[in-house]
């Protein structure tokens, strides 16, 4: 029976991966990892260099693209049967596999399919990984909560009235998925009167990190790894000088 260890590799930058999980790739004898077909993979991309000398690699190409609506039921069938088969195949594996996972595995991480799909069937375990979103909100110099705010973390899939409802109550934002939905997330920003206060965080901690305020950041550009974040503004202690 294989073992599954998930390492989670936190925000993109290699040295924010914990100790345990740079442990357990670099031992690797199996690494398995999420790709879009024809790429290389982000989660590839950041352990460049760390694998051993004849590692087996698993790229577990996404079957559907993005020219197809990602709430379709052509969409949902055909991630089910794509996180269907490689469960079957990695519970059929011999001995341990590592699956990489940007991120941190259960917080929006593709590995949570795979996990609900093991769990009851072979030896599993999973590694946390710094969020990217933390990784973002590091990258602006700023912290992104105070005293009792309240941080809401939404999807830019949302429906446009549902994005505004959430920006007027919550103190902080961090959103998420954007790429396309950006000209979506920047109307319901403005219509929640917190546009000029919302950043655009575009690989944070990696190579080529942007950090730009959203307002001024052309209407055109949508990069697809980016994360929009709204600072909290609650009580803090006063700074005496």
């Amino acid at each position: 029976m294989a073992k599954v260890i998930c390492a989670g590799l936190g925000p993109g930058d290699p040295d924010l991966i914990s100790v345990r999980s740079d442990r357990v790739i670099r031992a690797a004898a199996q690494v398995a990892y999420f790709r879009k077909a024809g790429r290389r993979g982000q989660a590839r991309a950041i352990v460049e260099g760390m694998l051993r000398a004849g590692v087996t690699e698993l790229p577990m190409e996404y079957p559907v693209t993005t020219e197809i609506p990602f709430d379709s039921p052509e969409y949902n069938d055909a991630l089910a049967r794509f996180y269907d088969d490689w469960a079957d195949r990695l519970a059929a594996m011999p001995g341990e596999v590592v699956v990489l996972c940007e991120g941190d595995p259960f917080f929006y991480g593709s590995f949570m399919h795979l996990y609900a799909r093991l769990k009851d069937r072979t030896e599993i375990e999973v590694i946390p990984g710094i969020t990217g979103m933390a990784g973002c909100w590091h990258a602006t110099g700023t912290p992104i909560t105070w005293g009792d705010d309240v941080m809401s973390v939404l999807m830019g899939t949302l429906p446009e009235d549902d994005l505004v409802a959430h920006m007027q109550t919550a103190d902080a934002l961090v959103i998420m998925k954007t790429g396309r939905n950006l000209p979506k997330v920047r109307r319901a920003l403005a219509t929640a009167g917190r546009l000029d206060d919302a950043w655009l965080i575009e690989r944070g901690t990696m190579p080529g990190e942007r950090v730009a305020r959203l307002a001024e950041v052309d209407g055109a550009d949508c990069p697809y790894f980016a994360i929009v974040i709204v600072h909290g503004q609650g009580r803090r202690p006063e700074v005496h000088a």
